[in-house]
């Protein structure tokens, strides 16, 4: 104690910097040089049950810098902005005290991952840092400056932000402005919304009369993102749309019912309920974006028998024909290794739904598509319902369908079942 003032004593050096203290330097250190792009605080061990995460970006309001928090629930998002002074206390009491075990930070230049290890009342945390290899969260080379100057530069959309129920979604802020965190989500409403609209073209149900009512069912909806976005494209393009948005979880039906009362948007509604018991009615267009394995066959059968002219799926979790699947000698070596058989599993799912589609009378593309959940599971079926089907088609068609099934063993497919049992064929 008090070394420094005797002669001759050596100076005492200082304690090294805690893990936890070098990661907040880190933080503080971004935020000053306007370097950092964002943070994600997870692995919450707190006491609210539903809260999963909180997402941190850089924005600017009324000229002045602040780090906005979406609060991340199962079922609903809350947005906060903070003045750049309240942040280090802010995140220094959500990270461990606050539930949080672990912090990834995000800069132009840097990745920093921290992990919270407290054990017997000591601090046993760990920092890794490294160059981050998407310095613009994997957005271009400017996402993170657009993020801080309030996306003064978006793009033409074929929606509207000013639409207030964005807001009630959790997608615009109270002065209708996009929430960064919802950026990548918002481009990815308008994708569907530009394949929507060329699909109802397709289908001729752009030439209908606007009285005619456009029906739409939104399978696993969810929030009701899309629910409410091709409700408003259509109502935008003077149709009368009748839109119904399906869904298990009996809050988000709750939620969005809210929002589209509250904003008196006739012809769209929720129901909590499920794609293999729902029943039957008159139909457009059948959306059904990852619903899991065999839901997906269930939602295709649904647009088959509601006579749907266009059907939109996005299917994941493919589970079905994987343990059907028998390897044939020439493709062994290939699908000896896991991954692979993985997806080829899924290309053959996918492809014969697409050509029972075919069969059942409809032009199919599969094409790769911009996920809404940030998933890798990004394949979109699109099936349009053909004036005219030549005589002899379907036949050929489920031939080659046979002939598939056999070169992998396959034995069964939901969706071919259901629409075999049907037809009376089974």
């Amino acid at each position: 104690m008090f070394t420094d003032l005797i002669p001759g004593a050596a100076p005492q050096p200082a304690p090294e910097p805690t893990a936890r203290e070098r990661f907040f330097r880190l933080i503080e250190t971004a935020l000053a040089a306007r370097q950092l792009v964002r943070l994600t605080l997870g692995r919450y061990r707190g006491p609210e049950a539903d809260l999963e995460k909180v997402l941190a970006r850089p924005v600017m309001l009324r000229g002045e810098p602040h780090l906005q928090l979406v609060w991340r629930h199962a079922t609903r998002d809350i947005t906060k902005n903070h003045p750049l002074a309240e942040v280090p206390a802010l995140l220094d009491g959500l990270i461990a005290a606050g539930g949080f075990e672990n912090a990834h930070l995000h800069t132009r230049t840097q990745e920093a991952q921290f992990t919270v290890k407290t054990k017997g009342g000591r601090d046993r945390s760990l920092l890794r840092v490294g160059r981050n290899s998407t310095p613009a969260d994997d957005e271009g080379p400017d996402a993170a400056d657009a993020t801080a100057d309030e996306h003064n530069r978006e793009k033409h959309r074929l929606l509207s932000l000013e639409r207030p129920f964005w807001h009630d979604l959790g997608v615009t802020d109270a002065q209708q402005r996009l929430i960064p965190a919802m950026s990548r989500k918002w481009r990815q409403i308008n994708r569907f919304v530009e394949v929507f609209s060329s699909a109802l073209a397709d289908a001729g149900l752009g030439a209908r009369d606007p009285a005619e009512p456009v029906r739409v069912h939104d399978f696993g909806c969810g929030k009701g993102y899309l629910t409410f976005a091709v409700h408003d494209w259509l109502a935008g393009q003077g149709r009368r749309a009748e839109v119904t948005g399906v869904e298990l979880r009996q809050p988000l039906v709750d939620l969005c019912n809210a929002a589209a009362e509250r904003h008196q948007l006739g012809g769209l509604r929720f129901d909590a309920g499920d794609v293999r018991d729902y029943t039957p009615a008159g139909l457009d267009v059948m959306i059904a974006l990852h619903a899991c394995d065999i839901a997906t066959d269930y939602a295709i059968d649904y647009g088959l028998r509601a006579g749907a002219s266009v059907i939109l799926c996005s299917p994941c979790c493919h589970k079905e024909v994987r343990p059907q699947m028998t390897m044939p000698a020439l493709l062994r070596p290939v699908l000896q290794h896991g991954v692979h058989l993985g997806q080829e599993a899924e290309m053959v799912t996918d492809g014969l739904r697409a050509l029972l589609l075919d069969a059942a009378g409809y032009d199919t593309q599969v094409f790769e598509f911009i996920s809404l959940e940030h998933t890798n599971k990004n394949k979109m079926l699109l099936a349009v319902r053909r004036r005219h089907t030549p005589a002899g088609h379907a036949e050929a068609v489920r031939a080659q369908i046979a002939a598939i099934k056999d070169f992998y063993g396959i034995r069964g497919l939901t969706l071919e079942k259901l629409v075999s049992t049907r037809s009376g064929s089974a």
